[in-house]
């Protein structure tokens, strides 16, 4: 939606309205309200809208929510509400669109976390992976295939990601000035049951997870192979057992959905 109406000689008057009706609604300190509509009409309309989005985005993003006192939230949410152009008329779809705003629109502020962008990131994979369509089950997977000799594949419902901050810590007990020296690495994927689950990675399984996604035509052997290579390590089968240990543990949860022969 345009923050300013259209001008008059662009579209039909009751469009026009239609835009003053709704900037007012969105931005009422800088959008007078229509003249012929008295303050207290439009009262009930600004408080419907704006407590909506609000109730929203505070359900969506709980732990945000709970480090900003009042007044800092209620600024946040206003500003959102202003001068995001959402690009959806879907309910589910405004955590999206408030990420879009916190990433590319919004000024830092004081009374901002360091952490602000990571913890909603962070919240807002929760519902998204929730929401996700079903993906088409794959052709040629092996459940109970080799996870060593085969090509381990990969749910299309497990993510992961590197985050500067512990933001799966994060709460009104513990807000971290600094971010961690190597960075986090947390998976988010979804059961069989769909429930969401979140699972922080150690460098090595977080490689593995990369390798996997990155070059889904390797093997588990080889990936395993290869970061043991990389690290150095004196003695590669330790890798490899262990991976393997990994890699039955991610096929049990869901993570991996089975293998594929190499071609």
């Amino acid at each position: 939606m345009p923050d300013m109406p259209p001008k008059p000689a662009d579209t039909p008057a009751f469009i026009r309205r239609q835009y003053e009706f709704a900037a007012h609604i969105r931005d009422p300190e800088h959008h007078p309200r229509p003249t012929d509509v008295e303050d207290r009409r439009m009262a009930i309309y600004r408080e419907l809208f704006f407590n909506n989005v609000n109730g929203f985005l505070s359900s969506s993003f709980p732990v945000l929510r709970s480090l900003l006192d009042d007044d800092d939230w209620t600024d946040l949410a206003r500003d959102f509400f202003a001068r995001h152009q959402c690009h959806t008329p879907l309910f589910l779809e405004i955590p999206r669109e408030f990420l879009q705003y916190l990433e590319q629109e919004r000024e830092a502020r004081d009374e901002d976390p360091p952490f602000l962008h990571e913890l909603a990131h962070y919240e807002w994979l929760e519902l998204a992976l929730a929401v996700a369509e079903d993906p088409e089950p794959e052709a040629g997977i092996d459940p109970d295939g080799d996870l060593l000799n085969g090509q381990p594949r990969l749910s299309p419902l497990a993510w992961a990601f590197r985050y500067e901050y512990p933001v799966h810590r994060i709460g009104p007990d513990f807000q971290p000035d600094a971010p961690e020296p190597n960075g986090v690495f947390l998976l988010v994927y979804r059961d069989p049951d769909d429930k969401v689950h979140f699972l922080e990675l150690n460098p090595v399984s977080a490689r593995l997870f990369s390798l996997l996604r990155d070059e889904p035509g390797i093997t588990g052997r080889i990936a395993l192979e290869r970061i043991a290579s990389e690290l150095g390590h004196a003695r590669p089968e330790v890798v490899t057992k262990g991976g393997l240990e990994v890699l039955g543990q991610w096929c049990a949860w869901g993570i991996v959905s089975g293998t594929t022969v190499p071609t």
